[in-house]
């Protein structure tokens, strides 16, 4: 990375990893704010050499973040690298693990066109295979379908207002990430970068739909919403989805909900299961894989959106879609949800929501 002559405080990587966050896995310290703030801010501007970099990564990666240092990274990012365009409407922002899915098919292409032809608006963003994956993402199964991506963030949020449905593209909105895609690439492993980038969040949306792997994540994604202070998500649900992706996968799926308005102290955190079974579908994950998750998902989601299969790949999408009315407080349960976006798939609605997409 170039090196730059901008002014920044008294804590550059190197000492932050000599003095805080580089002892190991136990004995490291945790970064205050200003500290995290000021290291992303180094981090965005070139300035780190390219091994204080890696070991700073690792290192964080070695320890674990905890919120207050996530939300703080976030907040740089908001502020010095994510370009926002807001539609008129107030979409659900989803943002899937932007390095991909490469067993199972993504549906979440699928599920947002059928929420917003049943009047719920979506948006989703992602990147060009992105490290370490470096698999299928939103962008792909979306180029494969026909659908413009690359698009300036303005054109998404006029997207998301003409059909319901819009796309942000990392390189457009969120450049100061995009420049940093050769090191993580070089790194072979994830970073915190790959957490941030999910809550770019760059149509200004007021609820999030995110996944998780583990509930004890979810939780600490919640406390990054509460601690930024460039976010401002009301609402956030987070569940267990397919490959870490936001598909909810079949038979169980552990569910996280909060809510910056709810329950006594002002807000409310929930957990709880969604069991497939109870929906009337009988499937397993891996009635869902593929052999090529871009040219197969795109193919399964025209199929599904025109109303020619009702197998699991169906039921799938129907209640993903749903699942995303739910978040957005459009429907009082699944259950009504699923009522509307199978309508909207048998009546033809669906399919002409994915017409309007490709002819944007």
């Amino acid at each position: 990375m170039a090196q730059t002559s901008q002014e920044f405080g008294e804590w550059p990587l190197k000492r932050l990893m000599t003095e805080v966050v580089g002892s190991g896995p136990k004995s490291a310290d945790d970064m205050t704010r200003e500290q995290a703030c000021e290291a992303l801010q180094r981090i965005l501007a070139g300035e780190p050499d390219e091994t204080t970099l890696g070991a700073f990564w690792l290192a964080n990666r070695w320890k674990r973040n905890n919120p207050v240092e996530l939300a703080a990274y976030t907040d740089v990012m908001r502020e010095e690298s994510v370009v926002t365009a807001e539609p008129d409407c107030d979409p659900v922002d989803c943002g899937a693990n932007y390095d991909g899915k490469h067993t199972s098919a993504l549906l979440g292409v699928g599920a947002g066109v059928v929420a917003a032809a049943a009047g719920t608006p979506v948006v989703a963003h992602s990147g060009d295979r992105v490290p370490t994956q470096k698999e299928t993402a939103y962008k792909h199964v979306l180029d494969e379908l026909g659908v413009r991506t690359d698009l300036t963030p303005a054109e998404s949020a006029d997207m998301v207002d003409e059909t319901g449905f819009g796309f942000y593209y990392q390189p457009a909105f969120n450049g100061g990430i995009q420049d940093l895609f050769d090191r993580r690439d070089e790194m072979g492993v994830r970073t915190f970068v790959n957490t941030i980038e999910t809550v770019a969040n760059p149509a200004n949306a007021d609820v999030h739909l995110g996944s998780f792997y583990h509930l004890a994540f979810a939780k600490k994604m919640t406390d990054l919403i509460k601690e930024s202070e460039r976010l401002d998500y009301s609402r956030a649900i987070f569940f267990q989805g397919m490959e870490g992706y936001d598909d909810i996968r079949p038979g169980y799926t552990k569910v996280a909900e909060w809510d910056a308005d709810g329950g006594t102290d002002d807000e409310s955190f929930e957990d709880y299961e969604i069991e497939t079974a109870n929906y009337g579908m009988d499937m397993e994950s891996e009635d869902l894989a593929v052999d090529d998750v871009t040219a197969d998902s795109a193919t399964i989601t025209a199929e599904v959106l025109a109303g020619e299969r009702e197998d699991h790949f169906a039921d799938a999408i129907a209640l993903n879609g749903a699942f995303r009315m739910y978040a957005r407080r459009d429907v009082d349960s699944l259950e009504d949800g699923l009522k509307r976006t199978r309508a909207v798939i048998e009546d033809g609605s669906a399919e002409a929501a994915l017409e309007e997409l490709r002819d944007f």
